[in-house]
C-alpha cells in the first residue's frame, strides 16, 4: 500500500521531468497523509498540475466526507471495483513524489522507511480522480493504484504504489486509451529501481512535516 509520500523537489525539476506549468512557489510536504492535499497531473489537463484531497470522493457519496479511506485502488480487478471502475477508464493521473514511506512492525514497535528511486527521479504514480459537489461545496480527490511489491518493498511489505518510469507509459497514462492498453500499463515495477533506509520514528506521526524526516538514522547496536 501506499499510506505516506513526499513531495520535496524544485519547479525547475518537475518541469523537466513531467513537462508541466508549475506554480513560482510549489508547496512542499515532507509527510503527505490522507486527507491532505498533494499535486496531480490529470488527463484533463496533462500540461498543469492541479491540488487534490488525497482519499477518493466519489460522486455518489451522500456526505462528500474527506474519510481517508480510499487512499489507495488496488490494480487488481480496479476495472469492477464500483468506486473505481469509471475513474480508471475516464479520470486517470499522475502524482508527483520524490519518495513514499514504509513501516516494519517489530513488537509493538513501528519503524518507518524512506523509499526512493535509485536515479534520483521523481516518482510518477499511477492515479485515478474524482469530481464531488453538492450546493455548497466541491472536491477534487485522488487515489494512488498499488500493485505487489517487488524486490526491493517486499523486504517491508507485499504492497508498492504502482509507478511509472519512462515518459511513454506516463503519456499514456493521461491519453484517451482503450482498455487492453491501459491493462497494459498495470504492472508491477521492476527490480534494482529503488533504495531505502530508516528515518526517524517520528514519521508515525501525520502532523511531522520537517525536511528531517528524510535524514537516515540508525538504531542503536543490540548486545545479543
Amino acid at each position: 500500500m501506499c499510506g505516506r509520500f513526499s513531495f520535496s523537489t524544485s519547479r525547475e525539476k518537475i518541469q523537466e521531468e513531467f513537462g508541466v506549468r508549475a506554480p513560482k512557489q510549489l508547496e512542499i510536504s515532507f509527510n503527505i497523509a490522507p486527507t491532505q492535499q498533494a499535486y496531480v497531473i490529470t488527463n484533463k489537463d496533462p500540461e498543469s498540475l492541479a491540488r487534490m484531497n488525497w482519499g477518493l470522493v466519489p460522486p455518489w457519496s451522500k456526505e462528500g466526507r474527506l474519510t481517508g479511506k480510499m487512499i489507495n485502488a488496488r490494480s487488481e480487478g480496479i476495472f469492477t471495483k464500483p468506486s473505481f471502475r469509471i475513474p480508471i477508464r475516464k479520470k486517470r493521473c499522475l502524482v508527483p513524489g520524490d519518495s513514499f514511506y514504509e513501516w516494519v512492525k517489530e513488537g509493538k514497535k513501528k519503524k518507518p522507511f524512506r523509499i526512493f528511486p535509485k536515479s534520483g527521479s521523481l516518482f510518477a504514480f499511477a492515479g485515478i480522480w474524482e469530481y464531488w459537489s453538492d450546493e455548497k461545496t466541491e472536491i477534487f480527490s485522488f487515489s494512488i493504484l498499488t500493485c505487489d511489491a517487488n524486490k526491493e518493498v517486499s523486504a517491508v511489505h507485499d504492497r508498492m504504489p504502482l509507478f511509472f518510469e519512462d515518459e511513454e507509459s506516463r503519456k499514456n497514462w493521461l491519453s484517451d486509451i482503450p482498455l487492453p492498453e491501459i491493462e497494459k500499463l498495470l504492472k508491477m515495477p521492476a527490480d534494482g529501481i529503488l533504495d531505502m533506509y530508516r528515518v526517524t520514528d517520528k514519521a508515525n506521526s501525520p502532523s511531522y512535516n520537517e525536511s528531517a524526516i528524510h535524514k537516515e538514522v540508525y538504531d542503536p547496536p543490540t548486545l545479543f
